[in-house]
């Protein structure tokens, strides 16, 4: 993984799907639904399709532990999704997948990889920020027992331009979007598999917050629904605009809602309100 983005070609206005999915613990059963949804987005002219993290397995560890794979090389699940971007003509971005981490059989990376529509792995993003919270009568999680963090800020060349890649509990540190912005970002990835507790409270504003102060499109394909007698996620996947507005929505349940995310509408808006360029140096 690098900083580098190199060039595709002129970054257009782009129909962007965002999917959302009730993963279990049946990894044929979560991919063979992403199959589904992604096909019908596509049908629908969707150009980028996006799912949220932990998209092929979400439940206990030790069952985690029997499907991770190497990146970049993948195994089953990677090529399957490779499969499916080439036969889609769609790049693909794998929210949250789990990667192995290399000599430690214990904990794993929580990655989120970019598929170019050749099903080529163009990016890989580990995710930084662990979500460990003991919140009462809420979720009592502690992500890094389990999962190593990265330690890179990742952005990939997309059909819109540069992409900035992060996973959920990332939303919550605002440095990390400034620096994908810097590094020319128009658009941000937030796959989830945010709780229903905390996403009721601060799901959508912590999403329009980032889209506000950044000036860009706010991508975000999420879980919903009850996974297990002690984990539900709060679904409402969600595309919006570099002004804050909602340019889609899926609240709940299994499905897709589909947006354009135009550079041209980026650089208008910075422009009006040049709240990026006019930052100054503070001690």
């Amino acid at each position: 993984m690098t900083d580098a983005v190199q060039a595709r070609d002129k970054p257009a206005a782009t129909l962007v799907a965002v999917v959302q999915h009730n993963a279990g613990t049946d990894v044929e059963h979560n991919l063979s639904t992403l199959e589904t949804l992604s096909t019908q987005a596509a049908s629908e002219g969707a150009q980028l399709i996006t799912w949220a993290e932990a998209f092929a397995y979400l439940g206990r560890h030790d069952g985690k532990k029997d499907i991770l794979e190497p990146l970049p090389q993948g195994g089953p699940i990677l090529q399957r999704c490779r499969n499916l971007a080439r036969s889609l003509n769609c790049d693909l971005l794998l929210g949250g997948f789990h990667e192995a981490m290399p000599g430690d059989t214990e904990r794993c990376y929580n990655t989120s990889v970019y598929l170019n529509s050749r099903g080529e792995v163009t990016a890989m993003y580990r995710k930084i920020h662990l979500f460990d919270v003991s919140i009462p009568d809420g979720p009592q999680l502690m992500e890094s027992k389990q999962t190593g963090p990265g330690d890179r800020a990742v952005c990939v060349a997309s059909p819109m331009g540069t992409l900035g890649l992060t996973i959920c509990y990332d939303v919550r540190f605002p440095a990390l979007y400034q620096r994908l912005v810097n590094m020319g970002a128009v658009a941000l990835t937030v796959p989830s598999a945010f709780t229903a507790t905390t996403g009721a409270a601060h799901w959508h504003a912590l999403l329009r917050a980032r889209a506000i102060e950044n000036q860009s499109y706010v991508i975000a394909p999420a879980q919903h629904g009850q996974h297990s007698a002690n984990r539900a996620s709060y679904g409402h996947s969600i595309i919006i605009d570099p002004w804050g507005e909602v340019a889609a929505e899926l609240p709940d349940g299994d499905g897709y809602a589909i947006a354009e995310v135009d550079p041209e509408h980026v650089a208008q808006i910075r422009q009006q309100v040049p709240s990026l360029a006019n930052q100054r140096p503070f001690t």
